[in-house]
């Protein structure tokens, strides 16, 4: 026998070497949703929307409005999601910090 004894993941009496579980993490802080994100998600649930309500026969729908539709309410969503966050992020930056990380 050695006079070192730190982890070696053996086990004495013919046990297997089995590596450490890793901790699980908890979210940090800082980390947000992505404005974008969202908006996409939600670009694509509402395609899917239209496209069931349109195959039922509920509302004729034209292509070209339902697009351009869609891409105007992306559009204002991603900039007015991305000038809140800016505003957020303006607003974290001036907090004192705790000297935790």
């Amino acid at each position: 026998m050695s006079s070192y004894d730190g982890p070696t993941g053996y086990e004495p009496g013919g046990g297997s070497a089995t590596p450490p579980r890793p901790e699980p993490q908890e979210p940090q802080e800082g980390s947000r949703v992505r404005v974008g994100t969202v908006v996409w998600g939600l670009v694509v649930l509402a395609l899917a929307a239209l496209i069931v309500i349109s195959r039922l026969g509920i509302v004729a729908l034209d292509g070209s409005y339902v697009l351009i539709g869609l891409m105007i309410g992306a559009g204002a969503a991603l900039v007015i999601g991305g000038l809140l966050s800016a505003r957020g992020s303006r607003r974290r930056d001036k907090e004192p910090t705790t000297g935790k990380s």
